[in-house]
């Protein structure tokens, strides 16, 4: 049985990165071969000259929308409410899966200043409301951008005076579509001159979505991870997508994925009885921990992640596969928990504004 704590290790807060590398490809890569356990240091802008001009990239291009919003309660008091999935949207109405501080019982309504913005509680469920708001799709995220503040994690803290700023900090460049309540940090490292190296490389980018919802924010709190109920997001993996990375593994070329989030899409539209991927949209609640055969993806950037996460044991999964011939026991007896100390003590950046590693 694994629990959380087989995937502990010790981050001093000094370690934890409160604010991007200027420029974001400026950040620190830290390469690791699966295979041998060899480390190599380098710099993000450098990935072009350490990928294949073969290799396909796969990217999540979710865009973080503004989901923090305070009002106040119609029978009095202050209320924050983080918007976490959309469950429903109707033409005058928007339901959503939030957390509320405080928690909002049935039918309390929330009210908001400068728009005409309000929310009824609708339901509970577990530690999360159903808020039903009074405004369409549109109107909706047009109060955001008014009101709304960026979510971000409990470990960051911004004491910036322009929100706009943290918008555009706190966002991958190649973000387009519109949902997610915190933002997919491997892709914070790319810049337009990467992305131009790589293309003149011949490595092809594609793109999945994947809305980061709650998932994000929960803790294991079972000492049995195999119990652990992931929180389900919404994502869309496109025909053209499918097709295109159905070819590239049957060409035998690499298949990369950008980030965490990208890696349970494919995983999720994987069949693994045909061995191909499968194009489709709806809700995952894939978790992935050790002992876990990876065969959609063949390499893996990912940032620096949190200790006992749900995050690292995705990631422990992956470096751990090549070395069947030995089971896992604690991430501290991995290549990967020896890969974070040698981070560690090279002061690398860790976490969501922090570095970076590219697994193969």
């Amino acid at each position: 049985m694994l629990s959380p704590r087989d995937f502990h290790y010790d981050l001093p807060a000094e370690r934890i990165a409160q604010t991007p590398a200027v420029p974001r490809d400026s950040s620190r890569l830290l390469v690791v071969n699966r295979e041998t356990g060899e480390l190599h240091h380098h710099h993000f802008r450098e990935l072009p000259s350490l990928l294949w001009p073969t290799d396909i990239l796969v990217r999540n291009n979710t865009k973080v929308i503004p989901a923090r919003i305070f009002g106040r309660k119609k029978s009095g008091g202050e209320v924050e409410i983080l918007l976490a999935k959309r469950l429903s949207s109707g033409s005058a109405t928007e339901r959503w899966e939030c957390l509320t501080k405080p928690g909002l019982k049935p039918g309390q309504t929330v009210v908001f200043d400068n728009v005409d913005l309000e929310g009824s509680c609708a339901e509970i469920t577990g530690f999360s409301r159903t808020i039903e708001f009074n405004q369409s799709h549109t109107e909706l995220f047009e109060s955001l951008e008014k009101i709304g503040h960026t979510p971000l994690p409990p470990y960051l803290e911004w004491h910036g005076d322009d929100p706009q700023e943290l918008r555009q900090l706190y966002q991958t460049l190649y973000a387009k579509v519109a949902g997610s309540a915190a933002a997919p940090t491997a892709g914070l490292h790319f810049t337009p001159a990467v992305d131009q190296a790589l293309t003149q490389l011949g490595v092809e980018i594609h793109e999945v979505t994947l809305h980061v919802g709650l998932g994000t924010f929960l803790r294991v709190k079972v000492d049995d991870i195999t119990q652990h109920e992931m929180h389900a997001e919404t994502y869309s993996f496109s025909a053209d997508t499918a097709a295109a990375l159905n070819a590239a593994r049957q060409a035998g070329r690499r298949i990369i994925s950008v980030g965490t989030t990208t890696t349970r899409v494919l995983e999720t539209c994987f069949d693994h009885e045909r061995h191909q991927f499968v194009a489709g949209s709806g809700e995952t609640r894939i978790f992935i921990y050790p002992p876990y055969r990876f065969e959609a993806i063949d390499g893996l950037i990912t940032n620096f992640h949190e200790p006992d996460s749900t995050l690292l044991m995705l990631v422990s999964a992956f470096v751990t596969q090549p070395n069947t011939a030995h089971s896992f026991t604690s991430f501290a007896d991995t290549t990967l928990g020896a890969a974070y100390q040698v981070a560690l003590q090279q002061d690398y950046r860790f976490l969501s504004f922090g570095d970076a590693m590219l697994i193969t």
